[in-house]
């Protein structure tokens, strides 16, 4: 049972270190798109939304499989955790907030909504 605690926080660090690594390779993919295909800022928005969804998807997935128990749980805050993450860091990197509430509220429940989802499905 003790091994089986330690092996919760490591497999959380894993799912967030997997959903960055795939953030970092699909905003990649969205910056070759946009020199290729002059998208407008809705576009690439959506984009970045898309990107969330589907890193914390799979990070979600990742950690319900795992864990194994209470899946939902641990996906919905591996979404938390790399929303809170990518908050502090572009606080830090943009010295303050520059996008509104109802932004910030949107990527939160897309990032813990998918999160969720995707620990449902593992």
């Amino acid at each position: 049972m003790a091994s089986a605690l330690k092996s919760r926080p490591l497999s959380l660090v894993r799912s967030l270190l997997f959903s960055y690594i795939l953030t970092g390779i699909l905003l990649l993919l969205l910056s070759f798109l946009l020199y290729k295909m002059k998208l407008s800022k809705d576009q690439i928005r959506i984009g970045v939304y898309a990107i969330y969804v589907l890193s914390c998807l799979f990070g979600g997935f990742l950690a319900g499989k795992q864990i194994k128990n209470r899946r939902f749980i641990w996906g919905a805050l591996t979404g938390m955790l790399y929303f809170a993450i990518l908050f502090v860091i572009s606080l830090l990197l943009n010295k303050g907030l520059h996008t509104g509430i109802p932004g910030l509220l949107l990527s939160f429940a897309l990032c813990a909504g998918s999160g969720t989802i995707g620990g449902m499905i593992s």
